[in-house]
């Protein structure tokens, strides 16, 4: 088998905030924004890595979720544990300041962890735990 990642989905409930956080503070590429207002579909992703992209969906647009599930997702992307990636780059700590700079939600500072990686965290402007991990 010849399988890739091609898109991974995180729920943003700010199109705008999610556009300026991944093109403008990590350098991703907007690839495609479908929608109006807060119901976008956006694709944002590494300029040299194009077959590799991450899908930013308004959370509870799909028609068979419920108002009980809409309130809980809603409410998990508000304490940030609904959605989450790992990312990676050379340039850990090089990264991390810029990430900082741009006044991202700080929840981990680059750090050597037990398990044998180094890294650092942020939330997005929706919630979503953003994991830079070094490359070694």
């Amino acid at each position: 088998m010849d399988i890739t990642i091609h898109t991974t989905v995180l729920p943003h409930d700010d199109p705008d905030a999610s556009v300026g956080f991944y093109r403008d503070i990590l350098g991703f590429e907007v690839r495609t924004d479908v929608g109006t207002g807060t119901m976008r579909w956006i694709t944002v992703g590494p300029v040299d890595q194009p077959g590799t992209s991450i899908l930013l969906a308004p959370p509870a647009a799909d028609p068979g979720v419920t108002e009980d599930e809409r309130r809980t997702i809603a409410e998990m992307m508000a304490k940030g544990t609904y959605g989450w990636i790992l990312l990676a780059t050379k340039d850990l700590d090089g990264t991390f300041e810029k990430v900082q700079a741009n006044d991202a939600e700080v929840v981990q500072e680059p750090t050597e962890q037990p398990y044998g990686v180094r890294d650092c965290a942020f939330r997005d402007p929706a919630g979503n735990m953003v994991r830079i991990q070094e490359l070694r």
